[in-house]
């Protein structure tokens, strides 16, 4: 255990629990430290967890102890956290997005530049077997050369099941920034980065009731757009619409779809690791499901900073902040489009991260 990469946790909400899930016991990491503005949430963790101490956020931040910053804190405090770890020569790996603004991310992956660390960040979804099989259909040249896709999420909003939902609403938050990075991140996977984009957005209503926990009844303000619409146009050439939304009630179309000469495939909801991908090509009258063909089996919350953590400077993490820096120059520009009611040329790129081979949980684990 003398040799595992050391992590440091931030933020213990509802998302820690799964991320620990799949971090503890591993034999690449080992967890040393948490740490969260409550410091009794932070002690109740540590008790469970042999080895682990907890620490206030400060010192966790500079504790020699910790190699990566894991950074789960809300998004207002994602780049605070992340400058303050690589302020401390440490690599960190946060949630999504990189940041709330698009200036602050930049000032994250400017200074790990200069400070020589990386730096990682969630959604690892993308990497399971669903947008993964679906990637090497696409590759393979199942539906021929890629012409279009869709992306929509409709949900009537996570105050119904959250009970502290208030940064959903609040900047950094609403449908786009809270979700987009799944879509996203799967769809420069499928079609590679988006060059420009063109938003439409609106807000239903300006409060939001808390529909569950102990603050159940009380109203909140929405502070951002809850439903964004829009349009990628890909370097590739490919054209994706999509549309977010925290203010419908369900909907009946497939998370993704990618149209092709040939053929269209239907990508499964890139908020799961894995999932049905289905084929119709052209002339054929029912569909057909692929079987898993890449991708990490079984792959649970985590597996992007296992992946970060593999990948050791080697190579470009699956799950980078060069993706990050890029899902979220695109969705503030889909925001920016609808404000300015014009399209937006985009300043930043991205390599599509290395397709992940069909990998047995017992192997990633």
């Amino acid at each position: 255990m003398g040799d595992a990469h050391r992590i440091g946790v931030v933020g213990l909400g509802v998302i820690s629990r799964a991320y620990l899930d799949t971090l503890v016991g591993r034999s690449a990491v080992r967890v040393t430290a948490v740490a969260d503005l409550d410091a009794s949430r932070s002690a109740t963790v540590a008790a469970e967890l042999p080895g682990v101490r907890a620490l206030s956020v400060a010192e966790l931040l500079s504790s020699p102890d910790v190699d990566t910053v894991l950074n789960l804190t809300i998004p207002a405090a994602h780049a605070e956290i992340a400058l303050g770890a690589i302020a401390h020569g440490k690599n960190v790996y946060g949630e999504k997005p990189l940041a709330a603004e698009l200036i602050d991310a930049h000032a994250v992956m400017e200074a790990a530049a200069k400070a020589a660390v990386g730096v990682g960040c969630a959604p690892d979804t993308v990497l399971g077997t669903g947008v993964q099989t679906a990637r090497a259909a696409v590759e393979a040249g199942a539906i021929g050369r890629p012409l279009a896709a869709s992306a929509v999420m409709v949900t009537p909003g996570h105050e119904r099941w959250h009970p502290h939902p208030d940064f959903y609403y609040a900047p950094g938050g609403g449908p786009l920034l809270d979700m987009g990075p799944y879509y996203l991140s799967s769809l420069v996977h499928l079609l590679g980065p988006v060059r420009s984009v063109i938003g439409s957005s609106s807000r239903l209503r300006t409060e939001r009731v808390i529909g569950s926990g102990p603050r159940a009844g009380e109203r909140i303000p929405v502070e951002v757009d809850s439903h964004v619409s829009g349009v990628l146009e890909h370097e590739g050439g490919a054209l994706t619409t999509i549309t977010t939304s925290f203010d419908g009630v369900t909907t009946t179309a497939a998370p993704i779809e990618v149209h092709g000469e040939t053929g269209t495939l239907t990508v499964p909801d890139p908020n799961n690791f894995e999932g049905d991908v289905r084929l119709l090509g052209l002339g054929e009258s029912e569909w057909r499901t692929l079987p898993p063909s890449a991708g990490y089996v079984g792959a649970t919350r985590g597996v992007g900073l296992l992946d970060f953590v593999a990948a050791d400077g080697q190579r470009a993490p699956r799950a980078g902040g060069e993706l990050a820096l890029h899902v979220l120059e695109t969705m503030t520009a889909l925001l920016r489009s609808s404000a300015e009611g014009r399209r937006i040329e985009l300043s930043t790129s991205a390599q599509r991260p290395a397709p992940v081979p069909l990998t047995p949980r017992e192997k990633w684990r």
